[in-house]
């Protein structure tokens, strides 16, 4: 007997694996990369913690059709944030169920918890959830940690799996899966939604700004994860790293639409809109000089893409901080 289970890292679902890994079933970990999952590459922490929990890693990408399909017209809304939750889990589900056949399992497991998030935990929600993933008739999701309050799903009736030995956990209480991890000697695990950048309210309201812009594709999603964000007068949208790990994460993406600016002294990597005016280019590459260790009473040659434009810093940061997305 084969299960598939969503997989975030994160202590639910680990423990979800486990409960029924425990009954002697072999268990698909399907993490599900939409692209807002995390700020670096954690599929070595992934496979750690689904290795612990007794399951193998699978990783499918579908950041392109997340963005078309659920992202910017979800059925249910939003919670406080960009996140759609609901109609992201009815998909996840819709994904999963799709791949039961070519992978031989049986059913799908999950860490849902009834009653743990406002929006899409409610036992209402729930069933919008298997709804959305068409398993409403089939009953082949299975929540093992909030089995006992919820009705039994065709693997508990057909004894696929031992409802006693399911959990009947409520509300947002973390203590029994706390006391639970500790008796399987976890310390290692996602904090709970701490892994969807779509429920941070910053990259949320990056986001919605990007969007009043420019069309937001899948390549933009890492253009949002890095540096401070400036929106300058004409338009184009310019990103400065912060720090050494910004710099080096901007320095890696590779979009069509961006170009880099290239300072003459140490300073931060930063990338500019391609077709931004020329006014805001200067404008751009004086931003950027003046996060760099420079003089205010000193000009430089600043490269932009191809362009070279001579600028001096703001003589206060407060001055080019007066052009940030989020103040």
């Amino acid at each position: 007997m084969r299960a598939i289970s969503l997989f975030s890292g994160g202590l639910d679902s680990m423990l979800a694996i486990k409960l029924v890994a425990l009954q002697g079933i072999e268990v698909i970990a399907l993490y599900i990369k939409t692209g807002f999952g995390s700020t670096k590459d954690i599929t070595q922490e992934l496979e750690k913690r689904a290795k612990k929990a007794g399951a193998k890693l699978l990783v499918v990408d579908v950041k392109e059709e997340y963005i078309q399909k659920i992202l910017f017209d979800p059925v249910y809304g939003y919670g406080k944030n960009f996140n759609p939750c609901i109609d992201c889990h009815g998909y996840m589900f819709k994904i999963a169920k799709a791949m039961m056949k070519d992978l031989g399992a049986s059913f799908l497991i999950t860490g849902e918890v009834v009653g743990q998030r406002p929006m899409s935990q409610r036992a209402e929600a729930l069933k919008q959830v298997s709804s959305l993933a068409g398993d409403s008739k089939d009953k082949l999701i299975l929540r093992p940690l909030s089995a006992k309050v919820l009705e039994p799903t065709t693997p508990e009736i057909k004894g696929w799996v031992d409802r006693e030995k399911l959990l009947g956990i409520t509300g947002r209480s973390r203590e029994i899966q706390l006391k639970l991890a500790k008796e399987y000697g976890w310390d290692d695990y996602e904090s709970p939604a701490g892994g969807c950048l779509l429920t941070d309210p910053i990259f949320s309201q990056k986001l919605k700004e990007f969007i009043e812009y420019e069309k937001f594709e899948a390549e933009d999603i890492e253009l949002l994860k890095f540096g401070r964000h400036f929106r300058l007068p004409d338009g184009a949208k310019l990103i400065v790293g912060r720090h050494k790990e910004d710099n080096e994460s901007l320095k890696k993406i590779q979009n069509k639409d961006y170009i880099s600016i290239t300072l003459p002294i140490a300073g931060p990597y930063s990338l500019l809109f391609k077709e931004a005016s020329k006014k805001d280019k200067e404008l751009a590459a004086k931003i950027a000089i003046t996060y760099a260790k420079s003089n205010p009473e000193k000009s430089y040659k600043i490269n932009v893409a191809d362009e070279v434009f001579e600028v001096s810093p703001f003589k206060s940061k407060s001055e080019a901080q007066k052009f940030f997305i989020l103040k």
